[in-house]
């Protein structure tokens, strides 16, 4: 039986989250940017990212997906934490088809979309009309893609 070519670039969900901070490190090294990825203890931050003269700084939280969709999963904790120069970079490896795609969003944006979508979704009946029961999963989703590729909204 042939293998299948894609099955070589089948990568666990910790290997996708470790290049998706890659990309994303080489993608702001590339716009001229000091990007350090943190150590895997740092809680919430997995890159630290300063303009060439270091007198700006903003943290990224990095979310991969493999597959082409826009859509990722996330905590409740994203609620609540936010901050001005905290930024989600959502990734989408693409299944290593074409390059990834970058959607840099500020994470008041995300902690308020996940808020509203969250309760929206407790609020609508389920598949056999009964109520949902309250998760700690919330998703964000960019189905205008309005965040694709916006790296000036880090402001460096």
């Amino acid at each position: 039986m042939a293998k299948n070519p894609k099955d070589e670039y089948k990568l666990t969900a910790v290997l996708s989250g470790v290049a998706g901070e890659y990309y994303v490190a080489a993608e702001l090294s590339a716009l001229g940017y000091i990007a350090s990825i943190t150590l895997r203890n740092t809680k919430g931050i997995d890159i630290v990212c300063s303009n060439s003269d270091a007198t700006k700084t903003v943290s990224i939280q990095v979310k991969t997906r493999r597959q082409r969709a826009r859509e990722w999963m996330l905590n409740q904790k994203v609620e609540d934490y936010y901050a001005d120069n905290l930024f989600y970079v959502f990734v989408t490896l693409n299944d290593h088809e074409q390059a990834p795609d970058y959607f840099i969003v500020p994470s008041k944006v995300v902690a308020d979309y996940s808020k509203v979508t969250h309760k929206e979704w407790l609020s609508a009946p389920g598949r056999s009309g009964a109520i949902h029961n309250d998760t700690p999963v919330r998703k964000f989703k960019d189905k205008e893609e309005k965040y694709m590729n916006r790296w000036d909204l880090l402001g460096l």
